[in-house]
């Protein structure tokens, strides 16, 4: 939809403007009283068409954002299909003992939490079209109450993620209240959090081809890793939603 511009805000616009009067005035002879208004009729037009024409800067960083989602998303998608592997190693590998069958389901539990990445990336690419500063100051702040609770819970990778993620969200909550845009910022933990995800999960599959599965040390080692690989896809969550 074309907006109005003002033409004293777009020199070319005054200058095919003027050009019109003097064709008009000078070499067609239409008088006063019809050339000057045509003649700024001719100048807004001008004005019009040329602001249109403008690369629109929040069109600009919008697309720039979607890109970067984009290349996110691919990543999670690679990850899916390791975790895919990874499944399937593990249902190779261990057996129904007790021990083995709890990891076994925290395995395909964390698997099964890595398949919804593509989806939740997409969610935050549907709210980056329908909003200019993603989430508001009082979203933020639920947000950062959230991973406040979960801090104390967490271990590892996973509770440095969210001791992170809280300082980043205490900056994004004065960037919301001083009106600034929030997005980069929401998308750089998100890709930070699937870079996580990627490098626990290569560290949780190199760890089940190499450990001794009869070892209640090395299982439990194995719970952990699958464990905070679960916390990381629930950190995403506290960023998506």
């Amino acid at each position: 939809m074309l907006k109005f511009a003002n033409p004293f805000d777009y020199p070319l616009a005054i200058l095919i403007g003027g050009v019109s009067l003097i064709i008009g005035v000078r070499f067609i002879g239409i008088p006063n009283l019809i050339i000057l208004p045509t003649a700024a009729a001719v100048a807004t037009g001008s004005a019009v068409l040329i602001k249109y024409r403008e690369p629109n800067a929040e069109k600009i960083a919008k697309q720039q954002l979607e890109k970067e989602l984009q290349q996110i998303k691919i990543l999670a998608q690679g990850i899916v299909s390791k975790s895919e592997n990874l499944r399937q190693e593990a249902n190779q590998s261990l057996t129904l003992g007790d021990f083995q069958l709890d990891l076994l389901v925290a395995i395909q539990t964390a698997c099964d939490r890595i398949n919804e990445l593509p989806e939740k990336i997409d969610i935050l690419s549907q709210k980056i079209s329908h909003s200019d500063s993603l989430l508001s100051a009082e979203e933020l702040e639920l947000q950062l109450q959230e991973i406040q609770k979960k801090i104390p819970l967490s271990s590892g990778v996973a509770k440095q993620e969210l001791e992170q993620l809280a300082n980043s969200l205490r900056r994004n909550i004065q960037l919301a209240k001083t009106g600034k845009d929030t997005r980069q910022a929401q998308i750089l933990n998100l890709h930070t959090l699937v870079q996580n995800s990627a490098g626990i999960l290569q560290e949780l599959q190199n760890k089940l081809r190499t450990s001794n599965l009869n070892n209640s040390d090395d299982l439990r080692e194995l719970q952990e890793l699958s464990k905070e690989l679960k916390q990381v896809q629930d950190n995403v969550n506290i960023l998506i939603h």
